[in-house]
């Protein structure tokens, strides 16, 4: 999908404010420029490097028009059951019911154009199929149907940068209240009580969210704009004070401050009109002239209380009061007008004014000819030349009148206060002079109260600049000085004084007057505690290394409970901190300080893991890859190597969802070692999953042999991460198809390798391991043609090896087969034995020889052929070296607990199969240790045919001789008949410090063929003996003598004296079988 960088349609927000200010120029809160220019849309982090995203057409931008194909058929056979199963769920459903409730989830999707622009169809982006979800009662929306995918996509637009940071905020917010819009629609009426104000704390909490979203752009998200020098000449006292905001940090941060809660107040009003129907100022036309007032005084004058003229200055200057009922409701249109100047709608607070007949109000809210005078960008570009205020402070000099209007306004506040008059009325005066004292009684929320004291600091500090001007000011007092000076007099001259001592020094000290000021309502010192609240102070602070210090605070696992990958308790929170890391590291790429970007990195990584976490546990998999691939190396390879570990056991798609995540957010390859890469990932999760894994076993360690059999099972089921198709979205699409089918090969021959030497019990039962690994191999493998290339030598070698296996597994199973027949004719006595059943015994012998001689009588190689040149030179001292993981295994298959006496003895035997000559000359090493399972590390000196030149015995030489005694049980010096079972085998060459040069897969090849060609002929033996037992000719035994009586073979060499003893009895007892042949035959002919 292409998504339209341009800006998005213009928000109601006001327009940026001046910037033009130098940049160089100020304190600790510019060493991030706070207030800066829009952000580019190349957002490069400087902590995570270049973009990780691979294409816009990928993850969750789906373009909603294709369809994307099936990457095997396993995943196609899952989507038509669970299509199936969704039908049949269906069945009986109201159909009214469904459609409504589909209806709903699409409102709740559903958004402005430009959030389709930037993130359509985020359920494309699931590769599940997801049953229509119906409820008896109603349909509330899940966060990660919403908020989660919408929030994911888009960030994965800005990472992409198709959309620039800045933007990506403002989404942020509008997510949160669509989703708090959407609950509060669902929830309205149609629960219980409790459920139901549970609802709407939910909503409140995403309300509250959006605000911090909303504040974080006013800081730091928000550019800023040159004012026009065509605005200026004559200069006032508004652009004046407009300038001043412009250019002081600590100004600009009041005015930011100040817009972003009349915002939030605007945005609560539209919210309130659109649930509720209501709107403040809905007022009769006239209705605050005072009517009952002057009918009363038309009647009646004697009581001194009531004014005698209802002129608007009469109840202050007479001292007297309104009726109760004018009184009463002058009160509720001054609220009302009080509620509209804290949304800062100054024109509809006028207009509310004169349809109510006091023109004569509006105008102290609005003077020099209605003009609004707040110190934004936006109020100068509407007011636009000012005639009217350029032509009185012409005759009177800058800043005159505003001195005097401001003196007028405190001089009235403290009127009204002095007479007990209404408190709104007295609120509205004293915020046009600063008046904090009279203002914060009526501010009952911490939004009120914080927008009063920036709004009040913000005209002080406009009002000491504007008061340089005054030409009977002392010349040489400095601002800091009027900050700390005393009151020398009373009248409009002095102004500001008469409120400097209310105003914060700092933005630290207006924080702390939140908490603690007598004046505040103990609402706004409680408010001071909650998450949100905390978050914006911090963020009003500049403090980032203590928000980040706080967030993980609160979101970190408790002491007792360190299992980070537990179900939290505040999701919301956590999408929260993580998007806000996430945020910030791309909004400081270009300045920033180092500690802060430590901080960034190292908590902020903490915060996302958990988020992932999160994410993971709720099967969000298609999302976690957007944030994972922001991690540290390290941290993202652990991340994805532990899911892909517990999701090795779920369906094909969920295990899809995953390895989509991972393959399009992270290179498939990484020449940055600071960054991970998802061939890392599938390296390490390769090798972790032949690790064998002690802590699954009980103290009784007689069930490790079977519980060795079932980890083969999850050996084999690794093998699937690299045997999905990624999406051709991707670039080199068709080479990671190739790279992946390759490893997968490579891998499923080191596991053939292992798990022919697990499975050599002769017991009906298949070995789980290798026949899993090819199911799985075998549909990826029917496009090998178009995928990789056969001329590669590699490449050729594991192929070959490949078909070597899969006809090895194919005549284990027919053999196992055979011998589940024979065992079951064997239960039964031979009277009673069908003709059938004795066919079946046949047919089954006969088929097990049969593809026993196409092995062992290949006619172009012989089969796992271990002749490998090797790739050194004897001048280089090469050493060779085997490492083994194996238990100690019973002749009765139990297993038997290691300790270091039998490590020490194993040492020793192992040692003894050697002769003194290669220990001596070769260097042999033998080591071994416990506990539960014997890890065995054998190495020696390359000699010329082993290790160096052309190995052409195909036995794997003196190390896999060792193993090989070890594994067949047949060590001189140790407990007779205690073989070991082996389940991990690595074998490479090593320089003389140990370290790895390359591998060196001859060893184990040839260890394979000294124990599976010997047991396959010994197995053919027993399927021949019983064909003669049946009246089958014996020349197949003749055969089998022959093959290992050849030097040709070279089958003789790889059998060990208990082998070749056994393989003499069954030879004995062809020859019985023979001789008693020909007696009948002439018998029979006599």
């Amino acid at each position: 999908m292409e998504v339209d960088p341009s800006p998005s349609p213009p928000s109601s927000r006001p327009p940026p404010l001046p910037g033009y200010f130098d940049p160089e120029s100020s304190g600790r809160r510019e060493e991030y420029r706070r207030y800066r220019k829009r952000m580019s849309s190349s957002n490069v982090s400087p902590l995570l490097g270049s973009s990780l995203s691979k294409s816009s057409e990928a993850r969750l931008l789906y373009d909603g028009g294709s369809i994307p194909r099936r990457p095997n058929a396993g995943l196609l056979l899952e989507d038509i059951k669970q299509e199936a199963q969704d039908y049949s769920n269906l069945e009986g459903l109201d159909g009214s019911r469904m459609f409504s409730s589909a209806k709903r989830r699409a409102s709740l999707d559903g958004g402005s154009a430009s959030d389709a622009a930037y993130s359509s169809g985020r359920q494309a982006a699931r590769q599940t199929l997801k049953p229509v979800k119906m409820e008896d009662d109603m349909y509330v929306p899940h966060e990660g149907e919403t908020s989660f995918t919408m929030f994911a996509s888009l960030l994965d637009s800005a990472i992409q940068g198709l959309m620039p940071f800045p933007d990506v905020i403002l989404q942020f917010e509008r997510t949160c209240r669509n989703a708090s819009d959407s609950i509060r629609s669902a929830a309205t009426g149609k629960l219980r009580v409790v459920e139901d104000k549970l609802m709407q704390q939910k909503a409140q909490l995403l309300l509250d969210e959006a605000a911090s979203w909303s504040l974080l752009w006013c800081l730091y998200g928000k550019g800023n704009e040159d004012l026009s020098e065509e605005l200026f000449p004559p200069t006032t006292s508004h652009q004046e004070a407009c300038r001043f905001v412009a250019v002081d940090l600590t100004a600009q941060l009041c005015l930011r401050i100040v817009l972003w809660l009349e915002g939030l107040a605007s945005e609560a009003l539209d919210l309130e009109k659109k649930v509720r129907g209501s709107h403040v100022g809905s007022y009769l036309p006239s209705s605050g002239v005072w009517h009952r007032t002057q009918r009363y005084l038309k009647r009646n004058n004697n009581d001194s209380t009531i004014v005698k003229h209802v002129d608007f200055d009469a109840p202050t200057r007479e001292g007297a009061q309104l009726l109760p009922d004018d009184k009463k409701q002058d009160e509720l249109l001054l609220e009302d007008i009080w509620t509209l100047l804290r949304a800062g709608r100054l024109e509809e607070a006028s207009e509310l004014c004169r349809s109510a007949g006091q023109a004569w109000r509006a105008a102290t809210l609005c003077p020099f000819g209605g003009i609004d005078m707040f110190p934004s960008l936006d109020a100068l570009l509407r007011n636009g030349k000012s005639r009217t205020l350029q032509a009185i402070e012409l005759e009177s000099g800058i800043g005159r009148q505003w001195r005097l209007w401001k003196w007028a306004s405190y001089c009235a506040s403290e009127k009204i206060a002095e007479q007990d008059g209404g408190c709104y009325e007295m609120a509205v005066y004293a915020l046009q002079c600063s008046n904090l004292k009279r203002v914060l009684p009526i501010c009952m929320d911490w939004e009120s109260a914080c927008w009063a004291m920036a709004r009040s600091w913000l005209d002080v500090q406009v009002d000491l600049v504007l008061s340089q001007y005054q030409t009977s000011r002392p010349d040489g007092r400095q601002l800091d000085d009027d900050m700390n000076g005393a009151q020398n007099s009373v009248g409009p001259e002095s102004w500001p004084y008469h409120v400097l001592d209310q105003q914060p020094r700092n933005i630290t000290a207006l924080l702390q007057n939140l908490h603690s000021s007598d004046f505040v309502h103990e609402n706004v010192s409680r408010a001071c505690r909650e998450q949100h609240r905390q978050i914006e102070m911090n963020l009003m602070s500049g403090d980032i290394a203590h928000l980040l210090d706080l967030l993980w605070s609160w979101l970190s696992p408790a002491e007792e409970d360190q299992n980070t990958a537990r179900p939290l308790d505040d999701p919301e929170m956590i999408r929260f901190g993580a998007h806000v890391v996430l945020v910030l590291r791309y909004i400081f790429s270009d300045e920033i300080e180092d500690e802060l970007e430590e901080k960034l990195v190292t908590v902020g990584d903490l915060i996302i893991n958990l988020y992932v976490r999160y994410l993971f546990s709720e099967d969000q998999e298609e999302l976690v890859g957007v944030y994972a691939s922001q991690l540290q190396r390290d941290l993202c390879i652990n991340l994805f190597v532990e899911m892909m570990e517990l999701r090795l056991n779920s369906s094909l798609h969920t295990m899809y969802k995953l390895f989509l995540s991972a393959v399009e957010y992270l290179p498939f390859s990484s020449g940055d070692a600071s960054k991970a890469s998802f061939e890392e990932i599938i390296e390490r999760v390769l090798s972790r999953s032949r690790q064998t894994k002690p802590s699954k076993y009980d103290e009784d360690f007689s069930d490790v042999a079977h519980q060795h059999h079932l980890q083969s099972l999850q050996k084999a089921m690794v093998i699937q991460w690299l045997c999905f198709t990624p999406p051709p979205s991707i670039p080199d699409f068709q080479m990671i198809t190739g790279k992946l089918l390759i490893r997968a090969l490579m891998h499923s021959n080191t596991l053939f390798r292992e798990f022919s030497l697990i499975s050599m019990r002769r017991v009906p039962e298949l070995p789980a391991g290798p026949h899993k690994l090819l199911a799985i191999l075998a549909e990826p493998l029917k496009q090998k043609e178009n995928l990789i290339s056969p001329e590669d030598q590699e490449v050729s070698d594991n192929l070959q090896e490949f078909e070597d296996w899969h006809e090895y597994y194919s005549l284990d199973a027919t053999y196992r087969n055979w011998l589940k027949v024979e065992m079951q004719n064997a239960a039964v006595s031979p009277d009673m034995l069908s003709a059938e059943e004795n066919d079946q015994a046949v047919a089954a012998a006969k088929e097990t020889l049969e593809l026993a001689f196409l092995l062992l009588k290949k006619d172009e190689r012989p089969w796992l052929d271990a002749v490998e040149s090797s790739p050194f030179e004897p001048s280089q001292p090469i050493f060779l070296e085997l490492h083994a993981c194996a238990m100690l295994c019973l002749p009765s298959g139990e297993c038997m607990l290691p300790d270091a006496t039998s490590c020490t003895a194993l040492t020793s035997a192992l040692y003894s199969t050697a002769n003194e000559e290669d220990v001596l000359h070769r260097q042999l090493k033998v080591s071994s240790r416990d506990p539960c399972c014997i890890e065995v590390a054998l190495r020696c000196l390359a000699a010329e045919g082993d290790g160096y030149g052309l190995h052409e015995a195909s036995d794997g030489g003196l190390l896999a001789a060792i193993m090989a005694a070890g594994f067949k049980g047949e060590l001189s010096r140790f407990q007779p008949g205690v073989s070991m079972a082996i389940s991990r085998l690595d074998a490479w060459y090593s320089d003389g410090n140990g370290s790895v040069e390359s591998t060196a897969a001859y060893i184990i090849r040839g260890l394979c063929r000294r124990c599976c060609l010997p047991e396959t002929i010994l197995r053919s033996m027993q399927a021949c003996i019983s064909l003669s037992a049946a009246g089958n000719s014996l020349d197949d035994c003749d055969k089998l003598i022959e093959l290992v009586g050849s030097s040709e073979s070279g089958m003789l060499h790889l059998f060990s004296q208990q082998q070749l003893q056994e393989f003499l009895i069954f030879e004995r007892e062809c020859l019985i079988s023979k001789m008693e042949l020909e007696e009948e035959q002439l018998s029979s002919d006599s």
